[in-house]
């Protein structure tokens, strides 16, 4: 709800209260982000600060308040010249060559439809609602130049947007050297910690904590997209912060490009946040009359540490994001083909492999790289969008027939963006290609990006896969994007216009996805990015979701799941059951370990099916069913991390502790996956968040079944006659016998569940498996099934857990 009294203006979700008024000298001075407040007008002027001192070496704004000094002051919007020597939201050059800017405030509305930004992806809402929006509007003293500033409100998920958009109504040019999309100035101790996420190509979402006292940290990138190196999501908050623990704002950005956000602290305890478009990738000049605006930014805040912030952005995301016709569709189980046959594509071994996959119950194949033009390696055929009938003999259109008679839906790579230069695209259209005339291009992954800045470059696009997606009969596309940005240059700009190229570029992609996502709104679409160098929520506004990471190794695969889980629902992570050892990390990971982290996302498989044993596929079929059962939980449920990224004490050695309940709380499945075996201690609990703690659950575990071959030469404690590790009687022996794994099963409350947690089976501690030990060795998962066990009509919690035996 957005209200205005008197110049104060307060904008409540269902939990916190966003506050801030016009001073006496026009200036929009920010007031309280927090738990939400009751309050009265007497109240709110009694928050307002009273300066009667100067600060030393300070600049006054305005001689009508005459100790104040911006520097100092918690602002909704800084810019240059009166004072301020933070960094500014906003920074123009006028026509005369200043940089000074003095933006009063001039007026407001409230609008009951949430404002969009222009040409932009934007939060949305399903239903209109009074005061969803409030637009500030701003006015330059000497430019006439406007400044607004939207923000939105998300009640029901505590989350407020916010974005800018400037418009020149002088009567000369205005130059824009930064527009960002939020500030929040708030006042603090003088340090605040930081949690943001870096990484690279397989090592996606790493979480870094910093404790920042003075001066500024930066979270930037500029390769073109929102990058794995610097996700634009982040958090920070007072230095005691913990998973469950403390105070903390949480920010994200709608956007696909370069981006920054920085937080910076000055001399007196004022820290400073802002989230954008990276400056040195901005520079456009509006002509009078003209207007740019910013990405659309998010915010939230929590009084419970990070988890608070995961719930308030994933409910948001799903409801205000995510869109469409598979919203809140359960998502179907797919088999990639990249890494069972890479770019050797051929029918028959596609139809064998769709074969074995229908038979597990898969109900998607996805054909990837290597289906078109000459595409035979990475250096050849991007751009050149036409079936390869040498390898498809009946084209995409008779292999999706195919498909389509096993009962499977069927799916599509595509790459629209780049070109290879040994192509029939380049050859015809090299300008289409974004190189500097003059000079050798920097190539990454041997290809080159396309111009998207350009219409007719857009045109193409949209032309050639609206052709693939109808000819195939798609389900599914997954769009990659292999590249960094080298060259920032388009042939079709003039020179004065090249340093707004990147964002151009971001526009001319967004209006290609647009254009097809509307064309095939039952199509659905995953984003890609060599794994998660585009993961962003720009991008989730038109596909519901992203190939989180290149790295199918589970352990691996576990830290980035955990690192998107900070800010982004498990239901928008593509996650995959991929070979072992794992192609990225030539690592050896059992089967159901692989799954377990797997199904906490979009499940997968991406192995030649073809290539397993009998064994493996049938642990396959049980883990289809499993998730099938289970999908809208795994995939739609409450996420919570019950090991936090920092936690590690002697006695820990799990890489994750996750549990996923469903929305009302009536189910929910519990996920442990091991990092190295600690010997001589087998204290193993299940703890939970999020169960309903008066109402009594049934807890069980995943049964699973061990190959005696991972015992080794233990085999002959048991063993009446001698067998040698390894040997032709070893493994006869692993195909008529294998090792039970334990078996939990209690009847508990939620209570116990959330604040006790319970003792699970003892592990194997150097001796015998006797009665229910349990199996684990380094890498072992386990999955908890948990499900609500109403006690009988008129029956009391303790009475029915006394019926149950106390188990």
């Amino acid at each position: 709800m957005i209200t205005e009294n008197n110049g104060r203006f307060l904008i409540e979700t269902d939990h916190t209260s966003y506050l801030f008024y016009v001073d006496p000298a026009g200036f929009l001075t920010h007031l309280y982000y927090g738990e939400k407040l009751f309050l009265t007008e007497d109240g709110i002027d009694a928050m307002i600060p009273v300066i009667s001192n100067q600060n030393g070496c300070s600049i006054i704004a305005d001689q009508k308040e005459s100790t104040v000094s911006l520097d100092d002051w918690c602002q909704e919007a800084s810019s240059r010249g009166r004072g301020d020597l933070g960094q500014p939201m906003i920074e123009l050059v006028y026509a005369d060559g200043s940089r000074s800017s003095d933006f009063r405030f001039e007026s407001f509305r409230i609008e009951r439809i949430k404002e969009q930004p222009d040409g932009l992806p934007g939060a949305y809402k399903e239903e209109e609602q009074e005061g969803s929006s409030l637009v500030i509007v701003l006015r330059d003293q000497k430019s006439r130049t406007v400044l607004e500033l939207v923000y939105s409100v998300f009640e029901e998920c505590d989350c407020i947007t916010r974005f800018a958009r400037v418009r020149n109504e002088g009567e000369e040019p205005v130059r824009i050297l930064r527009l960002m999309s939020t500030q929040l100035d708030v006042r603090t101790d003088g340090q605040q910690k930081i949690l943001s996420f870096s990484g690279e190509w397989a090592r996606e979402m790493e979480p870094v904590e910093t404790i920042l006292s003075a001066s500024r940290f930066t979270v930037e990138s500029g390769g073109g997209t929102s990058s794995n190196k610097a996700n634009p999501f982040i958090i920070f908050g007072e230095t005691e912060l913990s998973e469950t623990y403390g105070q903390c704002y949480g920010f994200n950005l709608l956007y696909s490009g370069n981006h920054q956000e920085t937080l910076e602290i000055g001399g007196h305890g004022r820290a400073r946040f802002l989230s954008g478009i990276h400056p040195e990738f901005l520079e456009i000049t509006l002509q009078p009359l003209e207007s740019f605006c910013s990405p659309e930014a998010v915010q939230t805040f929590s009084d419970g540490g990070y988890q608070q912030i995961s719930l308030h952005m994933h409910a948001f995301v799903r409801e205000h994001i995510v869109r469409g016709y598979w919203k809140k569709k359960e998502r179907p189980i797919l088999i990639n083909s990249w890494e069972a046959m890479y770019f050797d594509v051929r029918e028959k071994k596609v139809l064998k492999l769709a074969k074995e996959a229908a038979k597990a119950g898969i109900e998607l194949f996805v054909l990837d790289d290597g289906w078109f033009g000459k595409r035979n390696s990475d250096k050849e055929a991007l751009g050149d969008w036409k079936d390869n009938t040498e390898k498809l003999p009946g084209g995409l259109a008779g292999l999706s027939e195919r498909i389509h008679a096993m009962g499977m839906k069927f799916g599509i790579w595509v790459e629209p963006e780049m070109v290879s230069e040994n192509s029939e695209l380049y050859r015809a259209h090299p300008d289409y290609a974004v190189t500097v005339p003059g000079t050798e291009p920097a190539r990454g992954r041997n290809q080159l990006l396309l111009d998207l800045t350009r219409e007719e470059v857009q045109e193409y696009l949209i032309r050639e896969m609206t052709g693939v997606f109808t000819r195939s009969r798609a389900d599914y596309v997954k769009w990659d994007m292999n590249r960094n940005f080298s060259d920032y240059y388009s042939q079709a700009l003039p020179a004065e216009e090249q340093g707004i190229f990147a964002h151009r570029y971001v526009l001319g992609l967004y209006r290609v996805i647009r254009e097809l996502t509307e064309r095939f709104p039952k199509i659905l679409f995953e984003g890609c990015a060599s794994g998660g160098n585009r993961f962003d929520l720009g991008m989730l506004c038109y596909m519901p979701q992203i190939w989180a990471s290149d790295c199918t190794d589970a352990l691996q695969r576990a830290r980035i799941q955990n690192g998107y889980s900070y800010g982004y629902p498990q239901s928008v992570l593509g996650a995959h059951v991929s070979a072992s050892p794992n192609h990225q990390t030539l690592r050896r990971i059992p089967l159901e370990s692989r799954f377990a982290i797997a199904c906490a996302g979009v499940l997968g498989y991406e192995c030649n099916l073809s290539d397993l044993s009998a064994g493996e596929l049938a642990e396959i079929r049980e883990e289809v069913k499993l998730y099938k059962e289970w999908r809208e939980v795994l995939q739609f449920g409450q996420f919570y991390r019950l090991k936090g990224h920092a936690a590690k004490g002697r006695f820990d050695t799990e890489a994750v502790r996750w549990n996923i309940v469903s929305p009302d709380g009536t189910r929910a499945v519990g996920i442990t996956f091991q990092n190295q075996v600690l010997p001589n201690y087998s204290h193993r609990y299940l703890k939970t968040r999020g169960l309903l703690e008066d109402r009594i659950y049934h807890v069980y575990n995943r049964s699973l079944k061990y190959d005696i071959r991972r015992m080794g030469d233990l085999i002959n404690t048991v063993s009446p006659i001698p067998v040698k590790q390894d040997s032709l009687l070893h493994g006869a022996l692993s195909h008529l016998v294998q090792l039970d794994g334990e078996k939990e099963d209690h009847i508990v409350t939620g209570s116990i569940l959330n604040k006790a947690g319970i003792p699970l089976a003892s592990g194997y501690q150097g001796t015998g498996f006797e009665g229910n030990t349990a199996f684990y060795q380094d890498y072992d998962a386990r999955i908890f099934l948990i499900e609500e066990a109403a006690p009988a009509e008129g029956t009391g919690i303790r009475e029915a857990v006394s019926r149950s035996g106390g188990k």
